[in-house]
């Protein structure tokens, strides 16, 4: 009976299966993360800190590679995704499936942190939920830039948090480089999510992530943040969909200019060829 129930279930689609485990994968990062900024600011700062909150997108991020690294390679970030699909190390045909499944995983995590905390939200709030303000909870589940911020000068902290985020993941994986240690590379990539947040986090809250940002920020526009959510920040929403999007592409033309390109083994010459030629005949001669 167990083995009918598990054909049955089981999915033979590749691609399928790939959004699938994206899908779980980035359903664990923001529920871990979000869940960390829901303690921290409803809390009161009484339940943890801003490196809370580092901690627990740098834990989601490493369960998150754990659930689906071997399956879809765990992206659980839209611009890897498509960074991945123009270099040609992902088939186009498989980005919907990769960015549909992130973004459900983002979108039922927003879902699961507001059922978790939605008693200490309204009584936080007083039952009125804003974007900005003393009370402002919107920033639980979405990013905005800090007041000081310009929308430019923010744009750019995205950027290059961003491409250091794919320098530092392109180096983790690089087997014909200083590769992470087997079985270390996700703990690795959430340490450097960690890094990332402990110095490039205050300006913006590093998005770094259209998948991380976008759905939340649908999420609170439809359970009662309003449109606001969208126009805040002077119109800041779209900004962690495009930074982070170029600064992954920037980010591994960097690695490959300043590493890989020089890392690859060299084409043989036709000198070389006609060397190795010669000494394989006189090995032979040799032998006889």
């Amino acid at each position: 009976m167990l083995e009918k129930v598990i054909r049955l279930v089981t999915i033979r689609n590749e691609t399928v299966r790939q959004g699938l485990a994206e899908a779980l994968a980035t359903y664990i990062l923001m529920t871990f993360g979000l869940g960390s900024v829901a303690q921290v600011v409803l809390g009161r700062k009484e339940y943890g800190q801003y490196l809370s909150i580092n901690l627990g997108f740098g834990f989601g991020v490493m369960l998150g590679v754990h659930a689906a690294g071997g399956i879809s390679g765990a992206h659980m970030n839209a611009s890897i995704t498509f960074a991945n699909c123009l270099m040609g190390r992902l088939s186009w045909y498989k980005f919907p499936a990769y960015v549909i499944g992130q973004f459900v995983g983002s979108f039922l995590a927003s879902c699961t942190v507001f059922a978790l905390y939605y008693d200490a939200i309204h009584e936080y709030t007083g039952g009125t939920l804003t974007v900005t303000g003393p009370t402002a909870t919107a920033g639980i589940f979405s990013t905005y830039p800090a007041a000081y911020m310009s929308i430019w000068d923010g744009f750019f902290n995205e950027f290059i948090a961003t491409t250091l985020l794919l320098i530092g993941v392109l180096a983790i994986n690089d087997t014909k480089n200083a590769a992470a240690l087997p079985g270390t590379g996700a703990f690795i990539t959430g340490l450097l999510v960690v890094a990332i947040g402990m110095s490039m986090g205050m300006n913006t809250g590093y998005a770094i992530n259209p998948s991380r940002d976008l759905p939340p920020r649908i999420f609170t526009a439809i359970a009662g943040w309003g449109l606001d959510v969208f126009l805040a920040g002077n119109c800041w929403w779209w900004v962690p969909i495009v930074a982070p999007t170029l600064g992954s592409l920037f980010g591994i033309f960097i690695y490959n200019i300043f590493v890989d390109f020089h890392n690859r083994p060299q084409p043989k010459t036709e000198s070389s060829q006609k060397n190795e030629c010669k000494s394989d005949s006189l090995d032979i001669d040799i032998r006889l």
